[in-house]
């Protein structure tokens, strides 16, 4: 269906639009999984699927901002790290845009459920098994609270190239995009939650940007919703990077596994649904 056939959703439809965003934005600041509350909103609203995940990754992508925002002193003095961990979010980013561009979405749909309950395992399994491993000590120095330092030096190759296949995904769907890099993070010896949702948001924020600057080149953005559900997202986002900074880290890491867990088991009865 081109954009031009699409119908224009009333003011309350708008209206829910916006609020579905600002949620969306604070669970993405959180633990990741906005595009699960976007992306079925904008099927109700007859957005065609594709469209409808072009323009919820455009219209998220301000919430991301706002996040990053939120997240910018757990990041203070990682400049270097930070920039060295964005080069393969762009790459990734860009990739899997023009994937989604080229290649049918039913055939990746049908993995996309088991990705997010598979990284959502690991994120639980994360720190016993570092502990196991010996992860911290063979990633680097840590800081005062147990945390691999990331002030003082660059990402290492695990960390690059861990998130490659993370940013690919991103860029082609999104959905859990930010529980599979926490889970990466945490393999890789972090362990300050906080820190990793301010790595997650600025991976995120790169990402996205890459995938929203192909859709939109690629007409296939529906701009009045797009719009309205920017300004929810960029209120959410920000709302709720100060939010999970004020609450202890034991109950982020459960509501990151609650939202990876609930998020893979909606995306497996939506797909079995659209088998029958």
């Amino acid at each position: 269906m081109p954009l031009t056939a699409l119908p224009l959703p009333s003011a309350a439809r708008l209206a829910a639009v916006v609020l579905v965003s600002a949620v969306a934005g604070g669970v993405n600041a959180i633990a990741g999984g906005g595009t699960l509350l976007t992306f079925p909103a904008l099927i109700g609203l007859g957005v065609p699927p594709i469209i409808a995940n072009a323009t919820s990754t455009v219209a998220l992508w301000p919430g991301s901002a706002g996040s990053m925002w939120g997240y910018r002193n757990e990041l203070a003095g990682a400049r270097r790290w930070a920039l060295w961990f964005a080069v393969p979010s762009v790459v990734g980013g860009a990739a899997g845009a023009w994937l989604l561009l080229r290649t049918p979405a039913d055939r990746f749909a049908a993995l996309v459920p088991w990705l997010v309950l598979g990284a959502t395992a690991i994120f639980v399994l994360q720190a016993p098994l570092q502990r196991a491993l010996r992860v911290r000590g063979a990633t680097g120095p840590a800081t005062a609270d147990g945390d691999v330092a990331i002030t003082t030096d660059r990402p290492g190759a695990g960390v690059l190239l861990a998130q490659l296949p993370v940013s690919v995904y991103g860029g082609y769907f999104g959905a859990g995009i930010g529980i599979l890099m926490l889970a990466a993070l945490g393999f890789m010896g972090l362990a300050n939650i906080h820190r990793m949702n301010g790595l997650k948001a600025w991976g995120g924020l790169c990402i996205n940007a890459m995938a929203a600057g192909i859709f939109i080149v690629g007409g296939l953005v529906s701009w009045h919703i797009a719009l309205a559900m920017a300004a929810g997202s960029i209120a959410g986002g920000y709302g709720g990077a100060r939010m999970a900074q004020r609450v202890p880290q034991a109950w982020v890491r459960w509501s990151v596994v609650a939202v990876g867990f609930s998020s893979g088991v909606w995306l497996y009865i939506a797909h079995r649904q659209s088998l029958l």
